[in-house]
């Protein structure tokens, strides 16, 4: 038996100790280390230990250092964790922008750093490395208005069994979303109607880039010629480009937005109403995306800071063939340049607004306006959203330069910040208005631990924004403005005075001091007479579960999305307008979930073959 082959036999800490004992026996410390196949130091390590420690000393240790000074703090890793689990859409890059704007409890680390806490908490499953980022070569146009980019994407599925179209279009330089038009149908009238109405509110491009849809080109129809998307884009000096067949990475922009909106909004709602429903929708995810939502692509950058429309005295009039000269007017007004920084934006207002004189203070008026089929209201370029269920009731305006009350029937809707000049409010009062009486409710400085009230629109994933963080209500509530009542312990969701859900306070109260548009809260409001109706889909074993309570339904209901009336003592099982069973309520948790998000599949046996079946 060779040497090297006892040696592999023995353990290591046996080699250690028969080194040392040759050390010790008057070897020299080179040919003890050349038998063994280690270097010198390693001999002289394994002497200190033994002379300090004796045989155990020799044992494995580990090399784990005694500290690490640049170890991420715990503190650091829970907020990454949590802001993950509150926006699963977040990735290390979102995270670590969100970590510079909140106040971060150490110093922020790095994308990979983020990215690796994200793989130790399992909150991401690693994926093999691509290519890295630096070898994609980016391409952009070099300023605003010089190179749009437009598609037409599907998906909104409509309660009537029809689907919707979105017309959509990307500004290259910028990716601010100029043209987000729902249709039924796609056609090329429809297509053109969407892009007169962006040419009319930001101004002409340069170019614009399609694909080869019949609706933009007859570069492949039979006869050739000219479509009336072409002739809109010759008349008014646009170059029209197009992709190469079959090359959708080439209005790569435009796809990528399709992607955020199909994430952010139409997978989280299965059947839309109408298609009017759709666009109000979309409307408010789009003046999310163009000046709230961050983009990786603009350094974190909202697209906003980067777009300008066409300045008025290098527009041109628009040119429209005769079958487009009646426009409907646009949904938003046009955008102003944005100022680039806090003080431009101080001195751009200032130069906007007049000095104040005595007749402005104490400025106030009331009018009335009709809700548009939209239900997003429109008053000297403020938007009111209103729901389309509201279209074509009038709503009363009470607003000065501070607060804007909206009022139906002499009911309070909602309060929200006035965006109004007092140049705007003499213009409303010579328009049909009036000077405004005693305001509906009380608004003033907020007193620290105070109950208070502010108002919000739940979004389509049943979250809304306090405090620049997003908070979880309700999937059920998505879409409706709601009141929400901050009162020490309790974070109240009211709608006209009616209490709709209680939920633990998750602000401090710094962070309650920081909300925006907040105001002193009305009195306590009143409890919901009606029982909460949620619906649940019964097992295959004829039972379903809410609360934590099991109910059996019986076998025959398998399948089935059933709705569950949950008052405070009793829980009722209805199929349609058909009650089913009465059970005592035997639970007190809270009820999370409201919703069957999955459709009902299809029944293909009828309930008797099913019981025969399972008697069978």
């Amino acid at each position: 038996m060779t040497l090297r082959r006892v040696l592999v036999e023995m353990s290591v800490m046996e080699q250690r100790y028969r080194a040392v004992q040759d050390v010790v026996a008057g070897s020299t410390v080179t040919d003890v280390a050349e038998r063994f196949g280690v270097s010198r130091q390693a001999v002289h390590r394994w002497l200190t230990w033994y002379e300090q420690e004796g045989l155990e000393g020799l044992a494995d240790r580990s090399s784990r250092p005694r500290s690490s000074p640049g170890q991420t703090s715990p503190e650091v890793e829970a907020l990454i964790c949590e802001l993950r689990r509150n926006h699963p859409r977040w990735g290390a890059r979102r995270l670590v922008y969100e970590l510079g704007r909140r106040d971060c409890p150490g110093p922020i680390p790095s994308r990979i750093t983020v990215h690796r806490v994200l793989i130790r908490h399992g909150l991401i499953d690693p994926a093999p490395r691509r290519r890295r980022r630096e070898d994609y070569r980016r391409w952009e146009r070099g300023r605003p208005m010089e190179l749009w980019q437009m598609d037409i994407v599907g998906g909104i599925q409509l309660a009537d069994g029809g689907e919707a179209k979105v017309v959509t279009g990307v500004d290259d330089h910028s990716r601010f979303c100029v043209i987000a038009a729902v249709v039924r149908r796609a056609t090329g009238r429809a297509v053109c109607l969407a892009f007169a109405e962006a040419l009319q509110r930001f101004g002409v491009p340069d170019e614009v880039l399609t694909d080869n849809g019949k609706q933009f080109t007859a570069r492949f129809g039979r006869g050739g010629g000219e479509v009336m998307f072409d002739r809109i884009c010759r008349e008014n000096g646009i170059t029209h480009r197009l992709t190469k067949p079959r090359s959708p990475t080439t209005t790569g922009k435009v796809e990528r937005f399709h992607q955020t909106l199909q994430r952010e909004l139409l997978d989280d709602v299965e059947v839309w109403a109408n298609p009017e429903e759709a666009q109000a929708a979309i409307d408010v995810f789009r003046h999310e995306y163009n000046n709230e939502r961050p983009h990786q692509s603009l350094g974190m950058a909202v697209p906003a800071d980067r777009f300008t429309t066409q300045p008025a005295e290098e527009q041109i009039p628009l040119r429209l063939p005769p079958p487009l000269t009646t426009i409907p007017a646009p949904r938003t007004p046009p955008l102003a340049p944005l100022p680039t920084s806090p003080s431009a934006a101080r001195s751009a207002t200032a130069a906007a607004a007049p000095s104040a004189t005595g007749d402005d203070v104490g400025l106030a008026v009331e009018v009335t306006r009709l809700v548009p089929a939209s239900g997003n209201l429109t008053v000297c370029g403020q938007q009111f959203w209103l729901s389309p269920t509201r279209a074509g009731l009038p709503v009363t305006l009470w607003a000065d330069t501070t607060v804007v009350h909206l009022l139906i029937d002499g009911v309070r809707l909602k309060t929200v910040p006035s965006r109004l000049t007092p140049n705007h409010l003499r213009q409303l009062r010579a328009d049909n208005g009036q000077p405004a009486g005693p305001p509906p409710i009380t608004t003033g400085t907020v007193r620290s631990g105070a109950p208070i009230e502010v108002e919000r629109l739940v979004n389509a994933t049943g979250l809304i924004s306090l405090a620049g963080r997003q908070h979880p209500v309700g999937y059920h509530f998505a879409g409706r403005r709601v009141t929400v009542r901050l009162d020490r312990g309790l974070l109240q969701i009211t709608a006209d005075g009616v209490l709709l859900r209680s939920l633990p306070n998750p602000l401090t109260a710094a962070e309650a001091a920081s909300i925006r548009d907040a105001r002193p809260a009305g009195p306590p409001p009143t409890p919901n007479p009606q029982p909460v109706r949620v619906e649940r889909r019964v097992s295959c074993r004829g039972a379903l579960v809410i609360a934590g309570q099991r109910i059996h339904v019986g076998i025959a209901h398998a399948g089935r999305t059933l709705t569950v009336e949950a008052a405070d003592t009793t829980l009722r099982v209805y199929d349609g307008d058909q009650l089913l069973t009465e059970v005592p309520r035997t639970t007190v948790k809270p009820i999370a979930r409201f919703k069957v998000r999955k459709p009902e599949p299809p029944r293909q046996q009828t309930d008797g073959q099913v019981e025969s079946e399972y008697a069978r």
